[in-house]
């Protein structure tokens, strides 16, 4: 009998699945038993790729941001740089709901007792370049007012990512569901930074046509 082919994406499987169980059942579902079972494989396999509970979470951690990063990386560069900080915003938004149970874990939180460090945490903060780059850009375009791209960048994301939390939690409901208060907090954010209302908002319809 031949031996059983190895699945090349295998570690991506037992990633996604863990984290699903982690978001439908809470932290005593990750064992490597039941990790196993999910995506048909054995637990030897599981120990091979990740050894323990702590590996196998700084490995969701860290596909998680690669995931964002791509996502946002795929943005690029436009002559609007206030646009393109919007459409980053969207891909933010965009790739947590994808993969929102992974966006969980990405944070430290689904409950589990373990402490991430801070080169994983540096995964994240990496995911901020190219926002700091458009923030940078709109500065240097004079749509921004000058100051400190990264502190900016920063701003924006701390706005970001309260919104997409509490849209993935189901809290934001019509009237004001998370599109209408994605607009408005982005708009703001832009305002804030320097920009006029009316730029902003132009800028706003750009980023909404090059999503598309």
């Amino acid at each position: 009998m031949s031996p059983r082919p190895v699945d090349p994406h295998l570690g991506e499987h037992l990633i996604e699945a863990a984290a699903r169980l982690l978001a439908e059942e809470g932290p005593q579902a990750l064992s490597t038993r039941r990790l196993a079972a999910a995506v048909g494989t054995s637990t030897m396999a599981v120990y091979t790729r990740f050894g323990g509970k702590e590996d196998l979470v700084r490995a969701m951690v860290r596909e998680g941001f690669r995931l964002l990063e791509r996502r946002m990386g795929a943005v690029g560069e436009s002559d609007d740089p206030v646009g393109d900080v919007v459409r980053l915003g969207r891909a933010y938004r965009d790739n947590a709901q994808e993969h929102r149970n992974l966006y969980g874990v990405m944070f430290g939180g689904q409950g589990l007792d373990f402490a991430l460090s801070d080169e994983d945490r540096q995964y994240g903060r990496y995911t901020l370049t190219s926002v700091v780059d458009a923030v940078e850009r709109a500065m240097a375009a004079g749509r921004f007012r000058a100051g400190d791209p990264h502190l900016v960048a920063n701003q924006m994301w701390i706005g970001l990512h309260g919104l997409v939390a509490l849209e993935l939690g189901g809290y934001l409901v019509p009237p004001y569901d998370a599109d209408v208060c994605f607009e408005a907090q982005v708009l703001g954010m832009l305002v804030a930074a320097g920009d006029s209302p009316g730029e902003a908002a132009a800028s706003m319809r750009h980023g909404r046509e090059r999503t598309k």
